[in-house]
């Protein structure tokens, strides 16, 4: 094996470990994010809006029970089924293309003995 070969393959061992430090560090702030209140606010639960009732509402069709509120699918269960099926094709779609690209690279590259006469 020649040095420039030697060479080569450490550039694209080097270049990999760069490019997954960097996802990486793309990826911590999000994992580390936290609310922080503004400064001067007491530590707990924020307070309720002037005029707030506590009580239960009256009003057509109440019956004495509080207003209905809406649940999105993302904050009450995650990320929905259709949602993960679509990443998960992509992926699988992504690594076949690539395992075609390379595989063609490959057989490229391939000497071939020449046929003797």
């Amino acid at each position: 094996m020649n040095r420039i070969r030697i060479i080569r393959r450490l550039a694209c061992l080097l270049a990999a470990l760069a490019g997954a430090v960097l996802a990486s560090a793309a990826a911590v702030p999000a994992a580390f994010a936290a609310r922080v209140p503004p400064p001067g606010t007491p530590p707990g639960p924020a307070p309720l809006p002037p005029g707030h009732v506590a009580g239960a509402v009256l009003g057509p069709n109440r019956a004495g029970y509080p207003p209905v509120s809406h649940i999105h699918t993302v904050i009450a269960i995650g990320m929905p089924g259709w949602k993960i099926a679509f990443i998960a094709a992509g992926a699988a779609i992504l690594a076949a293309a690539l395992a075609v690209l390379l595989e063609r690279a490959r057989t490229g590259r391939r000497h071939v003995a020449a046929p003797s006469a």
